[in-house]
């Protein structure tokens, strides 16, 4: 199976988290973007602050990558006025995904309406500009009712406020990769909370994030439904490698 054109290689480290300067660090971001332009990967997923150097390049470059963001990453509880800000700025540059973190914090504390608002005008946002919108719902937060609790109120906003041709659009994402949990624990995307989004979020599509670090691991999220994968080893997992650490 040629997994490429699922692939989202992922950069996501401030200069801060990666021990680098930010010279050396953006360094690093426009190796990933030349990455993924030389392989044809799906779309090259950055920080905000990058997104005009991926377009620049992708642009310089006549490739079809598209280009991806993250808004209110990566805790999500930032007010609905930044997110749609994060957001709108991140379109100016250039983004064509909009991976906005949900307020989980303020799910869990059974905050729905809050929620559901912001779901709601986020998604209104990314679709009015022609983007693809995902709602990152990081499940290593969230017990398994709750998985499929959150998976089902994003989907019903979307059914009750957007044309059936929209739902291809938005996806329901599994981690930002970021969040610590204990030891040992898997904080990203693994085959039994992805079934609980893929089943409860239709006709929703879905992303697993975090945690896909092999070829095989690749296909068997493909063959169970997934649409898109986010990575920090694109080019290890397109070429059949193994990759023990990242995203």
């Amino acid at each position: 199976m040629d997994v490429k054109h699922y692939l989202d290689s992922t950069y996501l480290k401030t200069a801060e988290q990666a021990n680098l300067s930010e010279e050396k660090n953006t360094e690093v971001v426009a190796a990933y973007i030349q990455e993924a332009i030389d392989h044809h990967f799906k779309l090259i997923m950055i920080r905000p602050d990058k997104v005009a150097l991926a377009k620049e390049m992708v642009l310089n470059s006549k490739s079809q990558l598209t280009i991806g963001t993250v808004i209110d990453f990566p805790n999500g509880d930032g007010s609905l006025e930044n997110k749609l800000k994060e957001a709108n700025l991140a379109i100016q540059n250039g983004a064509d995904d909009l991976d906005f973190v949900v307020d989980y914090k303020a799910f869990i504390n059974e905050e729905f309406d809050k929620v559901k608002k912001q779901v709601l005008e986020g998604t209104e946002l990314g679709l009015q500009h022609h983007k693809i919108v995902k709602w990152i719902i990081e499940v290593a937060a969230l017990n398994d009712h709750q998985i499929i609790q959150l998976s089902v109120l994003i989907k019903n906003v979307i059914i009750a406020n957007f044309k059936e041709a929209d739902y291809e659009k938005v996806f329901v994402k599994s981690s930002t990769g970021f969040y610590k949990t204990p030891e040992g624990v898997p904080n990203g995307a693994t085959l039994h909370t992805i079934k609980l989004m893929l089943e409860n979020s239709f006709p929703l599509s879905v992303k697993a994030a975090g945690g896909v670090r092999t070829y095989q691991e690749a296909v068997e999220m493909i063959n169970l439904g997934v649409k898109r994968i986010g990575t920090s080893a694109a080019k290890a997992i397109a070429n059949g490698e193994d990759a023990s650490n990242g995203y």
